[in-house]
């Protein structure tokens, strides 16, 4: 039987000869309905891909934001993630994937309260990209407690 699918096409136009990305973000009936903000799977035909290493909340001159403030390194994480769209001349919209490491399972609510707030003004067609939520013991320094992966199609 194949799955009832909520499609959704996003076409983004490039400069040059690259092709514009199609793709689909979607929940098969069969998995149920999401814990979270996000989509189970993600379908794309695209010429070029994006991967983005796991951003942390430093800012450009190395400095760490938020140090001990889990909304202000979010913030910082989602914005160094947008800045690295945006050397691709992509955006949201191209995000197909994100990886998420958390520190403190404590945590867990605050971050479901960012994307509830956040999400929405990112990707305002309301189809969020997959994500999988994983717990780790620390990240690449003590102050850190979020730190999140993306993968674009271009």
């Amino acid at each position: 039987m194949v799955a009832q699918l909520k499609k959704l096409q996003f076409t983004k136009s490039f400069k040059g000869d690259r092709m514009s990305a199609e793709i689909n973000i979607y929940n098969p009936a069969e998995l149920g309905p999401p814990m979270g903000q996000y989509n189970h799977v993600t379908r794309v035909r695209a010429s070029e891909f994006l991967f983005i290493a796991g951003m942390l909340s430093g800012n450009p001159k190395g400095e760490i934001v938020g140090e001990g403030d889990f909304d202000a390194q979010a913030a910082q994480v989602f914005a160094n993630i947008g800045a690295a769209l945006r050397s691709a001349d992509a955006g949201w919209s191209n995000v197909v994937q994100f990886t998420t490491y958390l520190v403190h399972s404590q945590d867990i609510p605050k971050f479901m309260a960012f994307r509830l707030r956040e999400f929405p003004k990112m990707f305002a067609n309301g189809k969020y990209p997959p994500n999988t939520l994983l717990m780790v013991d620390r990240l690449v320094k003590e102050p850190f407690l979020i730190e999140v992966q993306a993968i674009a199609a271009l």
